[in-house]
Order: C-alpha cells, then sequence, then structure tokens
C-alpha cells in the first residue's frame, strides 16, 4: 500500500507539473505563434468529421483541439464548450459545424481570446432563436419527422438517430456510400429536445465571423445560411457541397479558417 501511496503522489507530481509546464507555454506563447483552431462537430456526427480539415491545418502547424460535443441540449453543451475555451490562453478560432453553430455562438460570448468564428452550413442564431425555428424559416430542409428513428433513454428523454435510407441523401449526397454507411453506423444522436430549446446572446455581435455556405445542403437550407451569415456580417464563400462541407470539401474548409486565422 505504502508502494502504490507513493506511485500515485508522484504520478500526481507528474502530471500537475506538466500541466503547469503546458500553462506556462499557453500564457506566454512564442512570437509568431498560430491561434489554436477549435473544431466543434454537430449532431449525427462526431469530431471525427474534422479529420482531414484537421490534417491540413497540422500540416501548417496550427494547433488544433476537436473536442466531443455532449448533444445533450444547447445550454449544457455550451457550457462545456466554454469550458474547454476558458482552458486555452493566446487566440482561439472556433470552427463550428451545423449544431456545433448554436453551441460555439453561445460558447464563445465574452471570451475575449476568441478573434473569430467560423461557420460551416452551421446554425448562427439570434437571441431567442431555436434550432427548429432556423431550419424551416427557409424551404428545402428534408430533415424532418419521417427521416428520423426516435428512441428513448433515461426518464422521458428522447434521443434522434436519422434513418439509413435517408442519411446519405439528406445528409451526406457528395461523400463515397461506403463512407456514409459507416457515419451512419456511427451517428451520435442529439437530444430532441434541442431543437426548441432558444439561444442566448450570440457571440457574433462582438466577434469578427466567416460563413461556408453550402449551397446543395438538404438539412439546412441554402437560403437559411446566407440570412443567418448576412445579418452576422460574415464574410462569405459559397461552395456546391452537402451538409456535410467540410467532409466532401476539406481544403476549401480549411482555406477559409486559415483566412480567418489572419
Amino acid at each position: 500500500m505504502t508502494t502504490r501511496r507513493v506511485v500515485l503522489a508522484g504520478s500526481a507530481a507528474v502530471v500537475a507539473g506538466t500541466l503547469l509546464g503546458t500553462s506556462e507555454a499557453q500564457a506566454h506563447p512564442r512570437p509568431g505563434a498560430k491561434p489554436t483552431v477549435v473544431l466543434v462537430h454537430g449532431a449525427f456526427a462526431d469530431a471525427s468529421g474534422w479529420n482531414d480539415v484537421a490534417a491540413k491545418l497540422i500540416r501548417d502547424d496550427y494547433p488544433i483541439i476537436t473536442p466531443a460535443n455532449p448533444l445533450r441540449s444547447v445550454a449544457s453543451d455550451s457550457a462545456y464548450l466554454a469550458s474547454i475555451l476558458a482552458t486555452l490562453n493566446g487566440p482561439i478560432i472556433v470552427a463550428a459545424h451545423s449544431y456545433g453553430g448554436i453551441v460555439a455562438t453561445n460558447a464563445a460570448a465574452g471570451n475575449p481570446n476568441v478573434k473569430a468564428l467560423v461557420y460551416v452550413a452551421a446554425f448562427a442564431p439570434d437571441e431567442g432563436e431555436s434550432l427548429l425555428e432556423l431550419q424551416t424559416k427557409f424551404p428545402g430542409s428534408r430533415l424532418n419527422e419521417a427521416a428520423l428513428d426516435f428512441r428513448p433513454y433515461g426518464a422521458g428523454l428522447v434521443d434522434g438517430y436519422i434513418k439509413k435510407e435517408f442519411f446519405r441523401d439528406v445528409f451526406a449526397g457528395d461523400v463515397p456510400k461506403p463512407t456514409t454507411d459507416l457515419m451512419h453506423a456511427g451517428q451520435r444522436p442529439a437530444d430532441a429536445r434541442t431543437l426548441g430549446e432558444p439561444s442566448g446572446a450570440p457571440a457574433w455581435q462582438t466577434i469578427p465571423s466567416y460563413y461556408l455556405v453550402a449551397k446543395h445542403d438538404q438539412v439546412l437550407p441554402a437560403a437559411a445560411q446566407r440570412f443567418m451569415a448576412q445579418r452576422a456580417g460574415s464574410q462569405i464563400r459559397e461552395i456546391a457541397a452537402s451538409h456535410v462541407a467540410m467532409i466532401s470539401q476539406p481544403t476549401v474548409t480549411a482555406d477559409l479558417i486559415k483566412r480567418a486565422a489572419r
């Protein structure tokens, strides 16, 4: 037992020292250091959707974090992301896809280190707006009740998944079928309550933003994306892509993030 305690104490000291060193390095970034890029995934997906974009940014020496978005509620997911952002010193770029946009819009508010927001076919709500309100503001979304499986969990709680027969056409029409089959099998559901949950004060009111509009999006219509981007005063780029533009067009997505990081 004594040996075990010594080992554990020694391990704790090493971890504490490592964290202290990391904190010091972040507090005093080297001259010319690039901003940390935080990549936020949305519903029906996980952080691996950013892999190709992250690889391109890493090759250009950008520090990257791709946290797991809990997908439980707008308020709790935003608080979780805000807690991650609070651990980072130096400039930060937050890039978000789909539902990740509402999370980033709330989480980045009031954080002086966040220098830019990058929305990739993402929700950029104003205060009080919900996902469902923005998704149905303009015609064109095919992500409706018929396309979803609802599975109960816990006491009165329900998760939503995209049905296999709709997944590729609605979510990722320009991604090869073998890939979308895997994406469907590994999709992470969102709590259905997130659809109607109102957003808080938007970070885009005080933080510069960039928006990649996916013109062939069957989840969040391009018209809704343009509306949100224009309202936020974002620098806008449009591309012929499905909802998962960061997967089908990783070079364009990475280039927009790099532009935001300049």
